[in-house]
């Protein structure tokens, strides 16, 4: 009896597997024939799938695939899911900026209904009149360079704290003095001397080409409002002002904190090695078919931006996969999603509206930590012997944390 039962279940599934062969071979002949991009070997059921498994990282597996197809533009049918990934410049460019509008949709799969019942929220939201109402409000009233800067005596604040807290856990503190420096009420109080505004200091170090002084005040820095309040290009006194300064210690030894505008460009640009954040952009839906590099997208396909790959792409950056961040020092590539070769935040009409929001707060706190402190690797580690291991999430991170000792070389 339980032979007999077997055997039916599987009777059934082969003429359920007949019949959909049958009606995809019949929509094949039916709809004109497309020029879909290049894809690897496929097998039944998976399609795909198993090519992702030749690395635990996604992106990494991604490329590799992509540079043996040599596609910059690259169908993979994972299951159920046709998707195209975009591993070049050139791709990303005619996707999001040619035809941005046809790739404005944002998948919104049953997971996420289930985790957010309430609403899509920006991230998911449609393009449509509801995503255009929510960004104007982030952009406007939560995530605009002013709105930013208004908050920057917080994130001074923090950031003094973490300064205090990393020199009160040094060898010879107490408990007691590592809660004192805790409780510090800002970072003004780091430092001793008078405030004084970062673009008045900029202004004279242009006219009298010095960088020093003969007094200590403590310079007041404020990250990104100060400068790009209005979205103006930087001065010419701005720009001789940061080429002057090489690193925040080097400028400002003897008169105070450092703040954003403090970090070279380099440093604040990163390094296409280096730089953390979504190595597979979030992904796109296509809303209307369409042409890329001559070949179809149709609608429905759900289309993912390789990041990674295209910030280590030979043709852009010499040597990349190793860290150089001087190369953008007379580099004129930006990270708001002009230069598709470098575009950690996005581009097009779904670019990242944190931006600004999450530039003045990494880089004050690099500011800070890289002024009053030495950092070097324990002992018996050498450079070399650093585990660089990654490990997938929303974002890039190290698969083992990274252990530093910091020296104070500027009195906190």
């Amino acid at each position: 009896m339980a032979m007999q039962q077997l055997v039916c279940w599987l009777c059934a599934f082969l003429a359920l597997l007949l019949l959909k062969l049958i009606k995809k071979r019949g929509a094949r002949t039916t709809a004109p024939a497309l020029k879909l991009p290049p894809s690897p070997s496929s097998l039944p059921f998976i399609h795909n799938l198993h090519h992702l498994l030749r690395s635990p990282i996604a992106h990494r597996a991604v490329a590799d695939i992509a540079r043996e197809l040599d596609a910059p533009l690259m169908y993979l049918q994972l299951g159920e899911l046709p998707a195209v990934f975009v591993s070049s410049a050139d791709a990303a460019r005619e996707m999001m900026k040619v035809h941005d509008m046809k790739f404005a949709w944002r998948p919104y799969p049953p997971t996420i209904q289930k985790l957010r019942p309430m609403g899509k929220g920006i991230f998911f939201a449609p393009y449509g009149a509801l995503w255009r109402q929510l960004r104007k409000i982030s952009i406007v009233k939560l995530l605009s360079v002013r709105r930013v800067h208004s908050f920057h005596r917080v994130r001074e604040e923090e950031a003094g704290r973490l300064v205090a807290a990393i020199a009160a856990t040094l060898p010879g503190d107490t408990r007691q003095k590592r809660k004192e420096a805790m409780a510090a009420p800002s970072t003004r109080n780091a430092v001793t001397g008078e405030e004084e505004d970062l673009m008045d200091e900029l202004m004279r170090i242009h006219e009298e080409g010095s960088l020093w002084r003969r007094d200590g005040d403590v310079i007041r820095c404020t990250p990104m409002g100060d400068v790009r309040a209005d979205e103006e290009p930087e001065s010419d006194a701005e720009s001789t002002g940061r080429a002057a300064r090489q690193t925040p210690r080097e400028a400002y030894r003897d008169r105070g904190r450092p703040g954003r505008h403090d970090l070279p460009e380099a440093r604040r640009q990163g390094d296409p090695e280096a730089a953390p954040g979504a190595a597979i952009a979030r992904p796109k839906g296509v809303q209307r078919e369409c042409k890329i590099m001559g070949y179809d997208v149709p609608k429905g396909f759900v289309v993912f931006v390789n990041a990674w790959a295209i910030g280590r792409d030979p043709k852009f950056w010499d040597d990349p996969e190793e860290f150089k961040p001087e190369r953008f020092e007379n580099s004129t590539v930006d990270l708001k999603g002009t230069d598709f070769e470098f575009i950690p935040f996005g581009a097009g009409r779904r670019l990242c509206p944190g931006l600004a929001f999450g530039l003045a707060s990494i880089e004050i706190v690099l500011a800070v930590l890289l002024y009053h402190f030495d950092w070097e690797l324990p002992d018996g580690v050498a450079p070399s012997e650093l585990d660089m291991t990654e490990e997938m999430g929303i974002t890039i991170r190290r698969k083992n944390d990274l252990y530093l000792r910091p020296t104070v070389r500027i009195k906190v």
